[in-house]
């Protein structure tokens, strides 16, 4: 419905980069160029500068971006509302989640969403936290999957339900066989660690914050951005992490790995972001109630095994 040249621009706009525009498009650079050409030459005026192989927008281009953004959400917005009279879910839905959501939970939620609502076009964005949660307050993404409430204030946080963290170790460890280990007894074994800007990695650093450790004294060996390379590591024996008990369910029927719960326990919550100013259309409704619904099930069922 809106202008594509307007659409060009904007994601050029948003990434500062025509290859990564044309990218994100599905374009070639050189129609990507050509629609912001288009552009120029429809306000006289020159919406970048181009310096060094890198690009900037002009004050005109920031006053064009400026109105894009809200031309943009506005036939969204219209889209959708025209949509909904005919009574059904659906369109596209654009997602982003952190790599445990992405890997263990979001599945099956989505695999039960699709067979009920077929004509929904979902598209998946796998990133830590901190980027999820950024592409959503700039509007790249409907809804944001992660593991912690969100920081930054245009955004709406909606928790979802509880996820219990455990120390994860080999059957031989010196730990396998305890009730439950404390963040100090961890601090003096070889440990494994989520990258920063993790969901995972932040609210583990504050664990052991609030019991007196400074997360730089862990002897970390490795930091690994996926919790199945953790699992992997830990298998062969040398060291222990922390995980969402979620992500480790195959490996403790099988025997490879042993849980032991942390003492105190260490409980966080897996939330759903969105824009709080931005539209919520009858698909993004149905998609969170959805989803809330079946991860609280999920949570509450892993935690009577």
């Amino acid at each position: 419905m809106a202008d594509r040249r307007l659409q060009v621009f904007h994601s050029v706009a948003r990434q500062l980069s025509f290859t990564k525009a044309a990218e994100q498009l599905f374009m070639t650079q050189p129609a990507v160029t050509f629609q912001v050409k288009q552009l120029e030459e429809h306000f006289s005026a020159r919406l970048f500068e181009r310096s060094h192989g890198k690009i900037a927008l002009t004050q005109a281009g920031e006053l064009v971006l400026g109105y894009a953004e809200r031309i943009l959400s506005l036939a969204a917005e219209l889209d959708k509302r025209v949509s909904e009279l005919t009574g059904t879910v659906s369109g596209p839905l654009l997602l982003g989640c952190s790599m445990t959501i992405a890997e263990f939970i979001l599945p099956r939620v989505l695999g039960e969403f699709k067979a009920r609502h077929p004509q929904v076009q979902t598209h998946m964005t796998v990133a830590n936290s901190e980027i999820i949660e950024q592409r959503v307050a700039d509007h790249t993404l409907d809804l944001g999957l992660i593991e912690s409430p969100a920081h930054l204030p245009g955004l709406h946080t909606e928790v979802c339900c509880d996820d219990e963290l455990v120390m994860i170790c080999t059957p031989a460890h010196t730990f396998a066989k305890s009730a439950t280990v404390k963040a100090a007894q961890i601090a003096g074994e070889p440990y494994i660690s989520r990258e920063s800007g993790s969901g995972t990695r932040q609210f583990t650093d504050n664990y052991f914050r609030e019991s007196g450790i400074a997360p730089e004294d862990l002897n970390i060996v490795m930091e690994l951005g996926s919790p199945e390379a953790i699992k992997g590591v830990v298998e062969t024996g040398i060291g222990v992490a922390i995980m969402s008990r979620t992500t480790i369910v195959k490996e403790l029927k099988l025997g490879s790995l042993v849980a032991v719960p942390l003492e105190p326990k260490l409980i966080r919550t897996l939330s759903l972001v969105y824009p709080r100013e931005k539209f919520r259309s009858r698909l993004l409704s149905t998609f969170v109630e959805f989803a809330t619904a079946k991860m609280r099930a999920m949570a509450e069922r892993e935690g009577k095994d």
